[in-house]
């Protein structure tokens, strides 16, 4: 069994689809499948995941996008029997619109582009587009969540027969680190950030509810908490007004945008913030609050979407419209020790439960079945 799996997205810098697809292949590289994975994409690259199993290039539009022609010829070329597009937010979807030989397994993440339309930038409205030409040409639809599945039924009418449920993990470095006071003074240097601070991590846009989280964190202050607020990720669709509500509100000195921070540091922040806080309108999984459970770190998100499926009983769940749920949520861990204790220790057992291990193994089993089909 030959599987071919659009990997260009490994070639670039790495957050959220690009960490999922780059966990679960070198998963399946160390379940002994790395002579049956044929990753494919544009142009040479130095990573080692390469040198581990059969490196496809084809050619591109532009350096940019693979051209749709290459790639289906390219299948063809490299006996691919079963294609994955580890998400329906490319724009290399041909083989999904050809009658050919060739299985295809697509990987649906969340149905953010359809459902936060209002709330995302003009272009997102292509994807929507793209997703409903292509929904019924897979053989098989993977979902990060039960929820998305439940999504997949409601809003795009899709077989339930036809998704299968797959939940994320986090990386194995994830983990609670010892050295805290060392690793404060690595941070402290490196970002120039003052501790303590409670932290935030993900695109820095609408959907994610960072203006709630900001005014949140602003009530928090004035009931005499002294604390800091980091917020990790790309700024996004509606980051000037998160400033200019910053700036606002006096609150320059103490919270902090960090951008873009490589997995080697996001394991520090996690292991030193007294408090990851996450209050997203949508998740297709919610991937940063389990990272946060597995280094140790108390998690509040919301009750909405995937969420409470990844956090369980470890964090607190809330109304993602309550401000003042967040605050008193805050508070109460904050200010309590024994409670900060005890979600401590459920975080780290939640966190057991997700392995990409797992993950591999069964997506692996996906292309079997389809195979057989």
């Amino acid at each position: 069994m030959n599987i071919g799996i659009l990997s260009w997205i490994l070639d670039i810098q790495r957050t959220g689809i690009n960490n999922y697809l780059y966990n679960l292949v070198m998963a399946m590289i160390e379940e002994g499948n790395s002579k049956d994975i044929s990753l494919i994409h544009f142009q040479k690259s130095n990573d080692d995941i390469y040198k581990e199993v059969n490196d496809v290039i084809v050619s591109s539009s532009r350096g940019k996008i693979i051209n749709p022609l290459s790639l289906s010829k390219s299948l063809k070329t490299n006996e691919i029997d079963v294609f994955h597009l580890p998400s329906h937010m490319f724009p290399q979807v041909s083989p999904f619109y050809m009658n050919t030989n060739v299985k295809k397994v697509l990987t649906i993440h969340d149905l953010i582009p359809l459902l936060y339309h209002k709330k995302l930038p003009f272009h997102y409205k292509f994807w929507t587009s793209t997703l409903k030409i292509i929904k019924n040409r897979p053989d098989s639809i993977i979902t990060d969540s039960m929820n998305t599945k439940k999504d997949l039924i409601n809003y795009l009418k899709i077989p339930e027969e036809k998704i299968k449920v797959i939940p994320l993990a986090h990386n194995k470095n994830y983990k609670p680190i010892k050295n805290q006071d060392l690793i404060k003074k690595e941070l402290e240097l490196k970002y120039n950030i003052p501790f303590p601070f409670i932290l935030y991590a993900g695109s820095i846009e609408v959907r994610k509810n960072i203006l709630l989280l900001i005014k949140s964190f602003y009530n928090l202050l004035k009931k005499g908490v002294k604390s800091n607020l980091v917020l990790i990720g790309s700024p996004g669709y509606g980051f000037e007004d998160m400033v200019k509500t910053v700036n606002e509100l006096g609150l320059s000195k103490n919270v902090f945008f960090l951008g873009y921070v490589p997995d080697q540091d996001m394991v520090k922040f996690y292991n030193t913030a007294e408090l990851f806080v996450f209050p997203s309108l949508y998740e297709g999984f919610g991937l940063p609050p389990l990272e946060a459970m597995a280094c140790g770190c108390p998690v509040i998100t919301s009750n909405t979407s995937s969420l409470p499926e990844v956090v369980g009983n470890a964090g607190f769940t809330l109304d993602p419209n309550d401000c003042n749920a967040f605050v008193e949520s805050m508070y109460q861990i904050l200010t309590n020790e024994s409670l900060k204790t005890e979600m401590i220790n459920k975080s780290l057992k939640r966190a057991k439960l997700f392995s990409w291990e797992k993950t591999a193994k069964e997506t692996w089993q996906v292309y079997e079945d389809v195979l057989q089909k």
